[in-house]
């Protein structure tokens, strides 16, 4: 088993469910008392989100960059970034690397191109649905990208930082985001992206009427096929 390392805590109600998962994952191929052999960096989320508001990108990536060699040198033997928003430095992260790092975006496209669909929308914070750093990833692979429209966006965005990242799941805000989704079907979206790891607290693939690409789960599902080769 390789072990993994997780750059966490963006926010820390995600970066749990990257762990859970990871090790029910173990378990379910490896069975016994099995677990997954992580090490674990999680973030003060406080510190980061003041770091997006600012536009402080280079000292993110600086800071995330140097925790994934650190993370490296004490053994992992494969990285993940437990956070759609912050791959906006995946390059910085990557560039410190010796080892592998497993890219969210990259293990999404895959699902989507294994589901035969070409035409997806994207929810998740601002910063992801307007930025080119993950929906030109997407589209530099053959990817259709619809984002929602003013004003489903900016509530996508506000109900992640103002309710998910403090753990708080409301009926109501589930109901915007189904709303925004019927509104992304109607304009041609084939399928959906949790394109934010909260959003899989909150929305669920029977909560949707077209295939639901839950990135969180994307991911770990990757990451243990590299681990466990």
């Amino acid at each position: 088993m390789r072990r993994i390392g997780l750059l966490g805590g963006m926010s820390w109600e995600s970066s749990i469910e990257y762990e859970r998962l990871l090790n029910e994952g173990v378990w379910e191929r490896l069975g016994g008392v099995a677990s997954a052999d992580l090490i674990v960096r999680s973030y003060n989320f406080a510190e980061i989100e003041r770091l997006q508001a600012a536009g402080e990108w280079d000292t993110a990536g600086a800071m995330l960059a140097a925790d994934a060699r650190l993370l490296q040198d004490a053994g992992a033997e494969l990285i993940l970034l437990c956070t759609n928003t912050m791959h906006r430095v995946a390059d910085a992260i990557e560039a410190a690397l010796d080892v592998p790092f497993l890219h969210l975006a990259d293990a999404t496209a895959d699902a989507v191109h294994a589901a035969g669909l070409d035409a997806v929308g994207l929810l998740g914070t601002r910063y992801t649905m307007e930025g080119d750093f993950y929906r030109g990833r997407l589209t530099a692979r053959g990817l259709s990208v619809l984002v929602p429209d003013e004003p489903d966006r900016t509530t996508v965005h506000q109900v992640i930082y103002d309710e998910l990242v403090q753990g708080r799941i409301e009926t109501a805000s589930k109901a915007h985001y189904l709303a925004a989704i019927d509104r992304l079907i109607e304009r041609g979206a084939q399928g959906i992206i949790a394109g934010c790891t909260e959003i899989e607290l909150l929305i669920t693939g029977e909560d949707v009427p077209v295939p639901f690409f839950p990135t969180t789960r994307l991911h770990v599902q990757r990451a243990l096929e590299l681990a466990l080769a």
